[in-house]
């Protein structure tokens, strides 16, 4: 008997454990994390092949923004993790060196991993997905800190089993550091050469030659690179005439490109690094940016007399397609207005308004109707017989706010197909074209819905699943407690007819005791 509630008793706990760990995964929205431990729940969700579910956000079964909701919680969606973050910018900008950062484009979320890698929940054929970030379908806009993440900004931190260092909130790269007495190299990823004695250090000490100081400081910068040295350089490059933006101690592409410019100038390498090259570019021979006149000059000596030359031709250099933002992009807007193709104001952000504006015009110029602007459409848009809209009230739609073109909170345009039609009654040969492009797109529609309605069970299906699993455990426990139940009631029986079977004989032995000693 014993023995029995002994067992019992570790059962019921058991099932009171689990029951409690069950309830804690359901209801449990999930801990604020970090953003190498985001990266590395990215990178496992993809070496355990984890499945794509629409509104999925449990382990194993994730869609784009659960797969980021499944570890740190917070935002459940896309757009409020974009809305709620820390820190954001432009990835045509460069994405800084942070394990763990959000990325982002129209209707779609990932993590950044680290060296131009990122991982996706991508589709149900597609699953989870780890690939480059310039490689990545569609593209990504923008990068964002989560507000349910931590991210360092000086110290070790650890990654998938290696060691980085970071300072002024990024890791460091190509360099080396003396840290606590011991002296480490990290590669071009990042990666230290050694492991850290104390994970806790939070700065750089120690000598590594004469200088003291000079080994705890970076050594080159780069695109993404932030610092005062980053001003020193800015400054030094507006001097000597390559530089015209802001002194705001940020590494960007208008940086790297006037670095590019003086490393040409002086005959060093040109990477847009500035590394050891910074002797020569703050030294008093460094070659000066050739003025404006210099420049007219030498473009005259290079340019047929009977030829024009367009001071925009010398900026063709590659393509302009959704998500770009520069000054080439707003002189495309202004010249597809001229033409009649694009009503709102320039901003220099090619959103998807800008490349509907782009396959009108291919299209009216008999070129192929990509939205990209290549450097045939460049050449034909500021060229003299680029043909303008026949029809320009005819692009108008219900969306002409300049913040379809502005801003990280850019939303997909959802409007008709047949708002963009161009009638041409002068070229049928251009409305045959027209007409083919809508019967293409009402495919591409109908498609794309039946997919949409596809997808909407699959959320449901989840919650059913959840919901039946809940029950299924209440249905298994109930069953065990009828069991131990039923047990306890037949021992419970059997003991009670055992003991009224020994009262009857010891009665009877009685009985036959007395008779034998009255005889």
């Amino acid at each position: 008997m014993q023995r029995i509630k002994k067992i019992t008793a570790i059962i019921l706990s058991i099932l009171t454990l689990s029951s409690a760990g069950v309830f804690a995964s359901i209801f449990s929205v999930g801990a604020s994390g970090t953003g190498a431990g985001l990266a590395e729940w990215a990178l496992n969700a993809y070496y355990s092949g984890w499945s794509y579910v629409y509104g999925g956000s449990t382990p194993g079964a994730v869609d784009c923004s659960g797969l980021i909701y499944s570890y740190c919680g917070g935002e459940r969606c896309g757009d409020p993790q974009l809305n709620t973050a820390t820190e954001s910018g432009s990835v045509s900008n460069g994405i800084p060196r942070v394990h763990g950062l959000g990325l982002w484009r129209p209707g779609h979320v990932g993590v950044y991993i680290g060296d131009d890698m990122e991982v996706d929940a991508r589709n149900e054929s597609s699953g989870v997905c780890y690939q480059s970030v310039s490689s990545a379908y569609m593209g990504w806009t923008y990068w964002f800190k989560l507000a349910a993440c931590t991210y360092v900004t000086n110290g070790w931190e650890q990654f998938n089993g290696n060691y980085y260092y970071y300072e002024d909130g990024q890791y460091i790269v190509d360099t080396s550091r003396t840290i606590d007495g011991v002296e480490y190299y990290f590669d071009s990823t990042g990666k230290s050469s050694g492991t850290p004695s104390d994970m806790s250090s939070t700065s750089s000490s120690g000598s590594s030659g004469s200088d003291s100081s000079s080994s705890s400081k970076p050594t080159s910068w780069r695109n993404g690179s932030t610092g005062e040295e980053v001003k020193k350089i800015q400054n030094r490059l507006i001097e000597l005439g390559y530089y015209t933006g802001a002194v705001d101690g940020m590494f960007g592409d208008a940086t790297e490109q006037a670095y590019r410019a003086f490393q040409e100038a002086a005959g060093v390498t040109v990477d847009g690094i500035a590394g050891s090259d910074r002797e020569v570019l703050y030294s008093d021979d460094a070659p000066k940016a050739p003025s404006a006149e210099e420049t007219t000059a030498s473009e005259e000596e290079t340019t047929s007399p009977t030829e024009e030359t367009r001071p925009e031709e010398t900026a063709v250099v590659n393509e302009w397609k959704n998500g770009d933002e520069n000054d080439t992009v707003k002189e495309i807007q202004t010249k597809l207005a001229q033409l009649g193709y694009f009503d709102i104001d320039a901003t220099g952000y090619f959103g998807d308004y800008t490349g509907q504006a782009v396959k009108n015009f291919q299209l009216a110029n008999d070129l192929e109707a990509t939205g990209i602007v290549d450097e045939n459409t460049y050449n034909v848009l500021f060229g003299d017989s680029a043909v303008a809209n026949p029809n320009p009230t005819i692009i108008e739609s219900e969306i002409t706010s300049e913040s379809v073109e502005e801003g990280p909170f850019q939303m997909p345009l959802s409007t008709s197909a047949s708002e963009y039609i161009i009638e041409n009654v002068k070229n049928q040969e251009y409305t045959d074209t027209a007409a083919e492009v809508v019967t293409k797109t009402n495919k591409i529609t109908k498609k794309a819905l039946s997919k949409s309605i596809s997808a909407v069970p699959s959320a449901t299906t989840a919650e059913v699943q959840r919901t039946a699993n809940l029950w299924l455990w209440f249905g298994l426990v109930a069953v065990i407690i009828a069991v131990l139940a039923a047990v306890f009631f037949v021992r419970e029986k059997r003991a009670g007819k055992y003991s009224r079977y020994c009262a009857k004989k010891r009665k009877r032995d009685s009985s036959k005791t007395n008779v034998n000693a009255r005889w």
